[in-house]
């Protein structure tokens, strides 16, 4: 049995922003979801204490309402990462098994590495097992201190280290897996006997290994994934090392991408192969799409898109809550959201689907049959149908459902005064 406690009570004052860190977003996913799908992914874990401290009713709120395995747990006040991981003993005083604690801000942790730290872990009997990382320039982060026998002694922080144990490449990467009932009592023990005079979750190595209890290090393999944030150019940062290892799988699966550098695909979006993505094209949220489409460029999917074989979504089209069949195009400047198009339709340039009522603030859906043709610059009013066979005139603002092979037209007539210019030019 696994359970998890994410620490996601820091301010990020770094941030500059009003809205707590955790919950930035790369793609339209926090940074909190990231750590908890993760954990949830791996398929261990049923149980996750996500720890709050700054603007906790913000962050409570996010996980009460995307997640049923998760609660979250109040630090108040804030004496370090020691003290956050106490405040979960009554809740998991009397449980018997693993726990993970992970931080909240490192959005690139995948579950395949929190699986292979588990079971490293169960492999060597640990009862307090660490995840560590060489880095070349280890500035900043706590030093792993290993004995003469190479096993981990204890992690000393940067303001704590001394100029020898900052030579030291390898580092905390801040996971950690205990045998619950073996380390709990080590945090009633913790002292703040250190520059920053707070409770080191870092000390329990230490006290386990005076405690004769089994520690070990896992040297995790790629450092890309303890990417913290702390910072809007972490963030960016962050954001383009996830798109850069998406864009890889699809190529890697036979989806051609023109240009890698311009192109954003979320990690929840599935491509089939021989799909064509053009450049700058941003693809959102978690979408389907069959293959040998052309999607761009420029355009936007904005999540919860279906699409099937041979689908054109041409230049400036924005498509949202939509499923597309197969043989259709919207090839140029066109909003498609809340809607279902059949097959082998044509949505004319500049055509646009109203599916918002801003005074009732309800969205409602379009529906467009198979083989429907809509002329440039036309408004369909949801809720709308449109039947098989439909002809849509350019210029028509549709609100009523259209029958099946009919014609619809909400043009003015054309009115031609003749010699009008010159006349006009004349006075």
């Amino acid at each position: 049995m696994l359970k998890s406690v994410i620490l996601a009570a820091g301010k990020g004052t770094r941030m500059k922003s009003e809205t707590p860190k955790v919950l930035h977003k790369i793609f339209n996913k926090t940074l909190l979801g990231y750590v908890i799908d993760a954990v949830n992914n791996t398929g261990l874990a049923d149980e996750n204490y996500v720890i709050v401290g700054h603007q906790a009713e913000n962050v409570t709120k996010f996980v009460s309402d995307n997640y049923n395995n998760a609660k979250t747990v109040l630090q108040s006040p804030q004496l370090g990462t020691g003290h956050a991981v106490s405040m979960v003993l009554p809740y998991l005083n009397d449980f018997n098994g693993e726990i993970v604690i992970l931080c909240g801000d490192t959005p690139l942790i995948t579950s395949d590495t929190i699986k292979e730290f588990v079971q490293f872990h169960k492999d060597n009997n640990s009862d307090l097992t660490v995840m560590s990382a060489i880095y070349n320039n280890p500035t900043n982060y706590g030093r792993i201190i290993r004995n003469s026998k190479g096993t981990l002694d204890g992690i000393v922080e940067e303001k704590d280290a001394s100029s020898e144990q900052k030579q030291i490449k390898e580092i905390n990467a801040g996971i950690y897996c205990l045998n619950w009932q073996k380390v709990k009592p080590a945090f009633s023990e913790l002292k703040t006997n250190n520059a920053q005079g707070e409770y080191y979750l870092t000390d329990i190595i230490k006290w386990g290994n005076s405690n004769g209890l089994n520690v070990n290090a896992f040297i995790l393999k790629n450092n890309e994934e303890i990417f913290g944030i702390n910072s809007k150019a972490n963030l960016a940062e962050a954001s383009s090392i996830l798109n850069k290892k998406v864009i890889k799988k699809h190529l890697d699966n036979g989806v051609t991408i023109i240009d890698p550098n311009t192109t954003w695909i979320d990690p929840e979006t599935k491509i089939e192969p021989d799909t064509v993505i053009y450049p700058s094209t941003y693809i959102e949220g978690k979408n389907i799409i069959g293959k040998n489409c052309k999607i761009g460029p420029f355009a936007h999917l904005r999540g919860d898109v279906i699409v099937d074989d041979e689908v054109k979504i041409g230049n400036f089209v924005e498509v949202k809550k939509a499923t597309i069949k197969s043989h259709t195009n919207a090839c140029h400047l066109s909003y498609i959201g809340d809607s279902v198009i059949g097959n082998n339709v044509n949505i004319g340039a500049g055509t646009i689907t109203a599916n918002y009522n801003p005074l009732t603030k309800v969205k409602s859906q379009t529906i467009i049959s198979d083989n429907v043709k809509v002329g440039s610059n036309s408004v369909l009013v949801a809720p709308v149908k449109i039947e098989e066979g439909a002809n849509i005139g350019a210029l028509s603002v549709i609100t009523k459902d259209i029958p099946s092979w009919s014609l619809a037209l909400t043009r003015s007539p054309l009115k031609i005064i003749d010699g009008w210019v010159k006349k006009f030019l004349s006075k």
